[in-house]
């Protein structure tokens, strides 16, 4: 068969990405330049749903970059269960904390759905962090916004009751991983009721009644796969209006 490989370019070289991704995110951030430079590492991979990227303690310390698809991070808590910790999507990095320190991994990361990433092994990549002191920049502040996020997360439930921490936790979702829709927000990754109870800390009834109510009154529907917020004024006023 004719054609080029997956993920070179005709003439054997990296291809060019055409996607548009979150400007919040490492790719959707940098300037064009650089990204090219960053997406020309490592090779391209495609991973099914229910693959696992990283897994929690492995010793491994490639990096992912997500070109697309829908990326969950969990851990194992102490009583063995496994708590969503955050979710990734095209434009982020996976894996960069074991790629920057050298560490076993300290979560797993399960596709959701299909995903293409590209995989660059630690020393392409600190080389390339090395050397191109604006990725370096960018890959740094990727790793404080995560951990700002992590702080926040932890600082804003302290407190409020399990309502509120739902609400606050599908806000969070729909404007980081969400699509506009009129006046709501379509969240098209299939987070489950359990997951939602360990982002929220609260018991699995207890959010099925909040989800139950949120329904009712016309704040967010369900379907197959996704969470559509019909009213994303109204879920923030429930999420923050109280303090």
């Amino acid at each position: 068969m004719g054609g080029t490989p997956q993920g070179r370019g005709a003439d054997g070289g990296p291809a060019r990405e055409e996607r548009t991704w979150p400007p919040a995110s490492l790719l959707g951030g940098l300037p064009r330049p650089a990204r090219d430079r960053l997406l020309a590492l490592g090779v391209r991979k495609r991973y099914e749903a229910g693959r696992v990227l990283v897994r929690e303690s492995d010793p491994t310390t490639f990096v992912l970059v997500l070109l697309g698809g829908v990326v969950k991070v969990t851990g194992r808590t102490h009583d063995g269960r496994d708590a969503l910790l955050a979710v990734r999507m095209g434009g982020d990095l996976v894996g960069e904390f074991a790629a920057l320190d050298g560490k076993p991994r300290s979560a797993t990361a399960t596709a959701c759905g299909p995903v293409a990433a590209r995989v660059v092994g630690r020393d392409e990549f600190l080389a390339r962090m090395r050397d191109d002191p604006g990725i370096a920049h960018a890959v740094n502040a990727s790793v404080v916004s995560k951990l700002r996020a992590a702080n926040t997360h932890r600082i804003d439930f302290t407190g409020c009751d399990a309502t509120t921490r739902l609400a606050r936790v599908l806000h969070q979702i729909a404007m980081t991983h969400g699509e506009r829709s009129g006046a709501g927000v379509v969240i098209r990754w299939p987070i489950t009721q359990p997951e939602l109870a360990t982002l929220a800390g609260a018991a699995e009834p207890t959010v099925q009644k909040a989800l139950r109510r949120f329904r009712e009154a016309g704040v967010v529907s369900t379907g197959y796969r996704t969470i559509r917020v019909e009213d994303l004024t109204r879920l923030n006023s429930i999420a923050f209006d109280h303090r």
